[in-house]
């Protein structure tokens, strides 16, 4: 699953879940009609906390 994740200014909104990053990124053309120019964008990978924390019992 991904999260869309726009700042603009102070603003910070987080959008999705998405299935897939395309699903994302052809949402975000939507989504920044409604901020400024200057907004950023990231499109951020979900991971469950089960797999991030059996990945760091692994490195231990």
């Amino acid at each position: 699953m991904y999260l869309l994740t726009i700042r603009d200014g102070l603003v910070t909104r987080h959008v999705g879940p998405y299935a897939s990053p395309k699903q994302a990124a052809d949402d975000l053309d939507r989504l920044l009609r409604q901020f400024g120019e200057r907004a950023r964008w990231q499109i951020h990978a979900l991971e469950s906390p089960q797999h991030v924390f059996g990945r760091a019992q692994l490195a231990a």
